[in-house]
């Protein structure tokens, strides 16, 4: 019975003074960081892609427009 108690307490000893710590000091490290929000340069890359995005959009109205001008049933065909 001893030998039993021993098996099963020894590894929840090890795991409690090594891996618990560094377990919750990763998890609040990672919690915090994400609480901080986003940085200034993934907001500038954000804003560069929504800017592209807008533009895209735009050159994507144009071809339609263009579209539906030379060739009417062009939607049809899709």
């Amino acid at each position: 019975m001893e030998g039993i108690i021993g098996i099963v307490v020894a590894p929840i000893i090890i795991f409690m003074i090594f891996v618990a710590p560094i377990w919750l000091i990763l998890h609040y490290r990672s919690k915090k960081q994400m609480n901080q929000g986003i940085s200034a340069e993934e907001y500038s890359s954000l804003q560069d892609l929504a800017d592209k995005a807008d533009k895209m959009a735009d050159r994507i109205h144009t071809l339609e427009s263009i579209l539906d001008a030379e060739a009417p049933q062009w939607r049809n065909k899709v």
